[in-house]
């Protein structure tokens, strides 16, 4: 048996202190917490910190990585050193979670944060520190219908802590096609109020505010108020416009989007930091009746 599972490993390590147990994880991975009193050898160094511990060739070694694969390597390269007794926790450390046993932590991320975006945090360009600032991040998203769905759906699904939506429309069976933050159900509801339940479907940590308005010279600039970064998912280009102005005078980001049947633009425009923006290309918007629809 070269295998141990969580249920008796928890009974075994609860019960005698000579079992040594070894955690092959790298550093991205121990973000997301390790089991008390691992001792942290990645495989690359086992072979010469095993032998610097002084253990007994006949005591109990447990090794665990994330999902139980790297650790049968370490058991074999341990049982060639004459470690008879050692044994990879099947599952890994994500095994030993969705048990409930304890871990211990020193991430800023409550628990289950943790475990919701473990996949982020493991990535090397994002990390803890990284969903750390995706949760305080506040992205107001104008437009809920074809481009606007999969945006809301993506950033809440990645853990951006506020999200704010603006629409004027309501849900019609005719969006059903591409308008994925809306089902049958929703049809005659306010695109806000089925965007808001879909999200906090998804995500109930995200907070959703809801501008059920139309954007105007008007209220623009008291719509945003408080948000980091603007995303144009508008189907119209006198509110593209009207956005790139007021994110040219607010100094914020301005995440351009378009797309007409089968083709589509994207960009960010943010002159703050030396950028053009929309107007740079485009002074004028086109005639209306060159827009196509």
């Amino acid at each position: 048996m070269k295998e141990i599972t969580v249920k008796d490993a928890q009974k075994l390590l609860g019960n005698t202190d000579k079992v040594l147990l070894i955690d092959t994880r790298d550093d991205r991975e121990m973000a997301l917490g390790y089991i008390k009193g691992a001792r942290f050898i990645p495989i690359s160094r086992l072979e010469g910190e095993i032998e610097r511990l002084s253990v007994e060739k006949g005591s109990p070694v447990i090794v665990y990585c994330s999902s139980g694969n790297r650790s049968m390597l370490a058991v074999e390269l341990l049982r060639g050193l004459g470690y008879h007794n050692a044994l990879s926790l099947q599952g890994g450390f994500n095994a030993w979670v969705e048990a409930g046993y304890e871990i211990v932590s020193e991430s800023s991320l409550k628990p289950e944060e943790l475990r919701r975006y473990s996949r982020n945090v493991l990535l090397e360009e994002v990390g803890e520190k990284g969903q750390a600032q995706l949760g305080s991040a506040r992205v107001l998203i104008v437009g809920a219908g074809g481009l606007g769905s999969p945006v809301g759906l993506y950033l809440a699904a990645c853990g951006v802590g506020t999200l704010g939506i603006v629409d004027f429309d309501r849900v019609e069976l005719s969006n059903l096609n591409r308008q994925i933050l809306h089902g049958t159900t929703d049809v005659g509801k306010w695109k806000t109020e089925s965007a808001k339940e879909a999200i906090n479907s998804l995500n109930p940590h995200v907070s959703v505010i809801a501008f059920r308005e139309r954007l105007t010279t008007e209220n623009v600039f008291h719509i945003f108020e408080g948000f980091d970064i603007v995303v144009d998912a508008a189907d119209n280009l006198q509110t593209k416009f009207l956005l790139n102005d007021a994110c040219f005078f607010t100094g914020k980001p301005y995440v351009f989007g378009g797309a007409v049947r089968f083709e589509g633009q994207a960009s960010v425009f943010f002159p703050k930091e030396g950028g053009p923006c929309l107007r740079c290309m485009f002074p004028k918007p086109p005639p209306q009746r060159l827009v196509p629809t």
